[in-house]
């Protein structure tokens, strides 16, 4: 079904499906294209709206009967980590990060291979292709880069000795008030490091050296043990009724919603706030 407004992007939503964080639910999804001399504009302020980049599509969660999914960010300047994420700092010590244009290679695919065989098996990526993967990672049309975090085989126990080590992978746009983690992934040997926190960890450091406010996290689900992970970083808002806030005890957040309590599509799309077009 399409849903536009005059002189803007075209609006549809995906049919419903299984919901791949909440059993027995079904998810739906709001998209628009992003394409053209606005889709910088576009992915900025749609983002600051809870939207998602997946290539050349921005898409929010539309579900019928549901509202647990909710975009997940962090302010920088007020995030401080715990305990716990000093560790994974300190014990993560020896990677090394490097910033690379969004361009594929045999190396990350193999990596993603090894990462969803072992985290995701029966998830909807468990099927990509070397050729599917790399437009995943090239097909953009905003400022994204490619974050590498390699090591050298004697720096971690966990893997052999030898040559420099690719551990980890963060596709990461570059927003105008931040940077959003599109998909990362790592080597799942290296998964007592928390190497996927330690991405998060970095990333904000690297906004904060940008003077970025925001690091966006993609979804937090709240009753969805894959996001619990989310709700652990401090200075963490969400986006929920239509504005962001901070997220406060996260068992305060209900994943229930009663279908009433669910707008129309028209009138989700009437209330989108978009950049000036040209007519």
């Amino acid at each position: 079904m399409r849903h536009t407004l005059p002189h803007a992007p075209q609006f549809y939503v995906t049919a419903p499906q299984p919901c791949p964080y909440l059993h027995g639910r079904a998810e739906r999804k709001l998209f628009t294209a992003l394409q053209g001399d606005n889709a910088s504009d576009l992915n900025n302020a749609l983002s600051r709206q809870g939207f998602r980049r997946s290539q050349n599509v921005l898409y929010r969660p539309s579900c019928e009967s549901c509202v647990a999914c909710m975009s997940a960010r962090i302010r920088v300047a007020d995030f401080k980590p715990s305990r716990t994420q000093r560790r994974i700092q300190t014990r993560n010590g020896a990677i090394r990060r490097l910033a690379t244009s969004a361009w594929a290679t045999e190396e990350q695919f193999e990596l993603f291979r090894r990462y969803l065989d072992s985290r995701h098996a029966d998830g909807g990526m468990a099927d990509m292709d070397i050729f599917e993967f790399a437009a995943m990672v090239e097909e953009t049309p905003v400022k994204t880069r490619v974050i590498e975090y390699r090591c050298k085989g004697d720096d971690l126990s966990q893997i052999r000795p030898g040559d420099d080590h690719l551990a980890g992978v963060c596709l990461t746009d570059v927003l105008d008030d931040g940077l959003s983690l599109v998909y990362s992934f790592y080597d799942p040997v290296l998964r007592p490091s928390s190497l996927g926190t330690y991405i998060i960890l970095d990333h904000i450091e690297i906004a904060r050296a940008a003077g970025l406010p925001y690091v966006y996290l993609g979804y937090w689900v709240p009753g969805s043990r894959k996001m619990d992970y989310k709700a652990r970083f401090d200075a963490l808002e969400i986006y929920k009724g239509g504005v962001w806030q901070d997220i406060g005890d996260p068992r305060a957040h209900s994943n229930e919603a009663h279908p009433l309590s669910v707008d129309p599509i028209v009138e989700q799309v009437a209330r989108i706030a978009l950049p000036q077009f040209d007519r």
